[in-house]
């Protein structure tokens, strides 16, 4: 396979491009940043420098690498993770107008399979009791910091969807869990919170989280990329989804920090509404489907078993 990554040095571009290398695979990876060309050289890739949102320099950039196989990782979230609403701005035009240039550069460059990134808040206002296959969406919130990102990511997947479903391509989905790894930002800036005594939680959340390991994350993209004939649609998530509380109490520990001090929700609304609303959403999920379909298992199957691989990599983590 040649395949194409737009979003190639991100949290999980960057595991992905070295994934696919391992695996003997070609890859030309697109960025927006000609600062990070050398990034992508070094992991073995064709680095190729275009802007997502401009659909002619993205067609260019898709048939001028010969891809076979395309991958949409496309976000433009803060290192340390949305705060407000205006936070998932960016990353809500990638998935709609960057989705769309996406899916044309591949149809016009004769690509055989498009597999993008979702996330778990398409589920909505989710109040589940016990893990969840693809089929269990909740309403959309009608007001909210994660209004526009909800109805975003089910438009996104839904011009996916008609692409695969009208022929134009074959088209697979990943619903990500959420993110964490010892290269991701996001993890790093959580480490240095706790570690510092700078890391807060709402009293009394009630959220249950299903996480992935970036490194699981990628094995995924790479089954759906080599699967013979892949369904539409995957959860990937590890197979214990946990409670925010919990999962704060086992990231402390690991990073030898205590853990997160705790203030009334309605303070943490005031000044993190996305997290908050994060901390009260309950969206245990299950891998049931691409563990089946795919082939797919988590190498790292709960965050515990994650967490000791951040501990090993992640410098002042132990």
């Amino acid at each position: 396979m040649k395949v194409f990554v737009a979003g190639a040095t991100g949290a999980i571009g960057r595991p992905v491009v070295r994934a696919l290398r391992k695996r003997g695979h070609a890859v030309a990876g697109l960025t927006r940043d000609p600062g990070k060309r050398a990034l992508l050289e070094s992991l073995g890739a064709e680095a190729l420098v275009t802007d997502a949102l401009d659909a002619d320099g993205l067609a260019r950039a898709v048939a001028q690498s010969r891809a076979t196989h395309v991958v949409q990782l496309l976000t433009a979230l803060p290192p340390e993770g949305p705060l407000r609403a205006s936070d998932l701005a960016a990353t809500n035009a990638l998935r709609t107008r960057g989705t769309e240039n996406v899916i044309r550069a591949a149809v016009a460059a004769g690509v055989r399979r498009l597999v993008a990134e979702s996330y778990m808040g398409v589920y909505g206002a989710a109040d589940y009791d016990r893990p969840q296959d693809e089929e269990a969406l909740a309403e959309a919130p009608e007001g909210g910091p994660f209004r526009d990102t909800v109805h975003t990511l089910r438009a996104h997947e839904n011009r996916l969807r008609e692409a695969r479903e009208g022929g134009r391509i074959e088209t697979v989905v990943l619903r990500f869990g959420a993110f964490y790894g010892p290269e991701v930002a996001s993890t790093v800036a959580l480490a240095r919170r706790l570690r510092a005594g700078r890391m807060f939680a709402p009293r009394a959340a009630r959220g249950v989280v299903s996480f992935i390991h970036v490194e699981d994350a990628a094995a995924a993209v790479v089954a759906a990329l080599e699967h013979p004939a892949p369904g539409a649609l995957y959860n990937v998530v590890d197979d214990r989804p946990m409670l925010l509380t919990e999962a704060f109490t086992e990231m402390a520990a690991a990073f030898g920090a205590r853990a997160p001090r705790s203030l009334p929700l309605w303070l943490v609304r005031l000044v993190a509404p996305v997290p908050a609303i994060a901390a009260q959403a309950r969206l245990p999920l299950s891998n049931a489907r691409a563990r089946r379909e795919l082939g797919w298992s988590p190498a790292f199957p709960t965050l515990a078993d994650g967490l000791r691989d951040v501990r090993e990599k992640l410098p002042g983590a132990a």
